[in-house]
């Protein structure tokens, strides 16, 4: 199973549109998950385009209508993972202990806020974070992410 994954998208603050490139990166995914700060709906019918099945959570900096359609987090199966989708918040020294607590008995946490991609096991744990789609204010590369979850579970960021 190949998942893509992208956050922190703030559009339209950052640009009007997603880039191109995730439209090549994102054909062929069993699903898209989104982990928030969309900021509008027109990014998830943006996403709905490349593929039918999307995943997403509200973030902090979504407008009041995304938040009141969108939960906080979720728990996706896909096979036979449990992935817990979360926005997160906070400072970035203690996000990771802020969503590890929202999840019970999950094998991936899939989450943004932080804008920085993250990919790392902890405890058995994936804590997968694509980075911002659009920002290139708070990091130097905009990035996504795609898991690939065939036997083992594997992230891979790609920077755009």
């Amino acid at each position: 199973m190949k998942i893509g994954v992208i956050s922190d998208t703030h559009i339209p603050f950052y640009t009007k549109t997603l880039p191109k490139a995730i439209l090549n990166h994102f054909q062929g995914t069993d699903m898209i998950l989104h982990a928030g700060d969309l900021v509008d709906m027109s990014t998830l019918h943006q996403l709905l385009k490349i593929n039918k099945r999307v995943e997403a959570v509200a973030g902090n900096m979504d407008l009041p209508d995304v938040q009141a359609l969108l939960p906080k987090k979720k728990i996706i199966v896909a096979g036979r993972y449990k992935i817990g989708l979360v926005h997160g918040w906070g400072p970035p020294k203690s996000l990771l202990d802020c969503i590890r607590a929202e999840f019970d008995k999950v094998d991936i946490i899939v989450f943004g806020h932080s804008h920085q991609p993250f990919n790392e096991e902890r405890n058995g744990i994936l804590f997968f974070n694509p980075g911002s789609a659009t920002d290139q204010v708070s990091t130097r590369d905009s990035s996504i992410g795609i898991l690939e979850l065939n036997g083992i579970k594997k992230g891979k960021i790609i920077k755009l």
